[in-house]
Formats: structure tokens, sequence, C-alpha cells
């Protein structure tokens, strides 16, 4: 079920299944990376390396983790003053007025907010492999457009 939460947001959405699965993922590439680096100077492969480079090579792997981690940002928040779409960099707020729907193309993985002049803006907190809470959030904002933008032609 999508969160509902503070009372100038309506709705709040962020994906389920891909924020487990890109923890999962990052953790794992830390570990691989810290014990890549511990292990780094034990057996004899022909190289020196020393204790710097065992350090880089962890803090590579956790500075990796973190990039993945970038993945879990995805959000959509719908609310009176319209909405407000971050993916992975920065948010994106746009008024009901500039809003012509949201749809779910065939064969992509998240939704897509339909924007006046046949643009449009991916949502990536709106994912497929969601199922049911995808399609909760879309019913849940299509209910909320239809209110506000109800509410600002009058």
């Amino acid at each position: 079920m999508p969160d509902t939460t503070t009372p100038e947001w309506d709705l709040e959405v962020r994906p389920h299944r891909a924020i487990r699965t890109v923890r999962i993922v990052a953790a794992v590439l830390a570990a691989i990376f810290v014990f890549g680096g511990i292990v780094l100077r034990h057996g004899s492969t022909g190289v020196n390396f020393r204790v710097s480079d065992q350090i880089g090579l962890a803090l590579f792997g956790l500075v990796l983790a973190g990039a993945v981690l970038t993945l879990t940002r995805p959000r959509v928040r719908v609310g009176k003053r319209g909405v407000v779409v971050r993916n992975i960099v920065g948010d994106n707020e746009f008024r009901w007025q500039d809003i012509r729907g949201i749809s779910f193309p065939d064969k992509k993985s998240w939704a897509r907010l339909e924007l006046a002049h046949d643009e449009y803006v991916p949502m990536m907190a709106i994912r497929s492999n969601d199922r049911m809470r995808a399609a909760e959030a879309m019913d849940r904002f299509r209910e909320l457009g239809a209110k506000y933008s109800a509410e600002n032609q009058s």
C-alpha cells in the first residue's frame, strides 16, 4: 500500500522490491571489495600490493556500493499543489494544470507522468515489479488527479 504522509502530500510512493534488491546488491559489492582488500596481500601473485592498495580497494567498494544505493531514491509525492517526481537525481515539481495523466506503457518497468505538449516524465517509484502496490498507487494517483484538476478549473 502506498504511504500517506504529511498533510501537504496526500500520497507518497516509493518502490519496494527494487529498494530491497538494491540494498542486497550494495551490501554484496561492499563485502566483496572489503574482503578482496583484506586478502589482497596474502598469496603470491607476482604483484607487490601494499596496505594503501588494500585500503584503496576497500574504499572503492564502499564508494561503488554508495553509488548503487542512489537507486533507492525514487519517490513520487502527490498533493494539492501538484506532483513532485524524484528519480535518481533531483526533484521535479509539476502543477496540476500541466499534467494530462499517468500511464504505464506496455513492456516498461515504470509508470510515466503525461504532461502537456506530448511530453512525459518517467516515475521510477511506481514500478511494474511491485504489482499490486503499483496498481494501488496508480488508482490513488488518478483519484487525486481528478479531485485536484477539478479544483484548479473552478
